[in-house]
């Protein structure tokens, strides 16, 4: 029916499928550019640092190269697919944000959950988003985490966003950061050496 594109690397849902599939639908689509993007992205973590993990698949599997890592680090998430792969590490210490429970997308949300982030103040963020463009910035479907994206980047020393190349020139429902409010974002090899420097004199950095 079309709903599916083939894609180097994996399979990517069309717009808008892509955008109401819930959690455990997106878990397997992409799934070994988000795994390349996310080994790539741990490369940013030192040893005792406080890492801020929004929720989101991509997340979910940093969270697990996090942990194969062996490095020694503090992960502070609302993400509850990357809580149970933490809770699992010797060398990680996980804090778990609490808030409204979204079980569509397995995680805390809400006021109760952005004061709980609120307190912190991450080395990191590493924020899954759902889609980039040259023209809207980062934007996503999941209404209800918009403004965990948006506390994460403000409070974090580093923020980080870590996406795979499907997600580019892509925009979903809504508007939620500026291109220049992420200092880096990480993906896979598939992105053309020209896309990156459009996005570069943009002031957007990719990796």
């Amino acid at each position: 029916d079309g709903l599916i594109v083939c894609v180097r690397g994996g399979a990517c849902l069309r717009e808008p499928s892509m955008s109401v599939a819930n959690f455990t639908g997106r878990e397997i689509i992409n799934s070994g550019l988000k795994r390349e993007a996310a080994k790539k992205a741990i490369e940013y973590v030192g040893q005792g640092d406080l890492i801020a993990l929004n929720s989101g698949t991509t997340n979910t599997v940093l969270a697990q190269e996090l942990a194969a890592s062996g490095v020694r680090c503090t992960v502070v998430t609302n993400n509850f697919a990357a809580l149970e792969v933490l809770m699992g590490s010797q060398t990680i210490d996980v804090i778990a944000v609490g808030g409204d429970v979204d079980p569509q997308e397995r995680s805390s949300c809400g006021s109760v959950c952005e004061a709980q982030f609120g307190r912190y103040r991450p080395d990191t963020a590493f924020l899954s988003i759902n889609a980039v463009s040259l023209e809207d910035g980062f934007t996503d479907f999941r209404f209800r985490e918009m403004g965990v994206i948006e506390l994460l980047s403000k409070t974090a020393k580093k923020v980080i966003a870590v996406m795979d190349s499907s997600k580019f020139g892509v925009t979903s429902k809504s508007k939620v950061l500026e291109l220049t409010q992420v200092r880096l974002l990480v993906t896979d090899g598939n992105v053309d050496a020209d896309v990156i420097e459009k996005y570069s004199e943009r002031g957007l950095k990719i990796v």
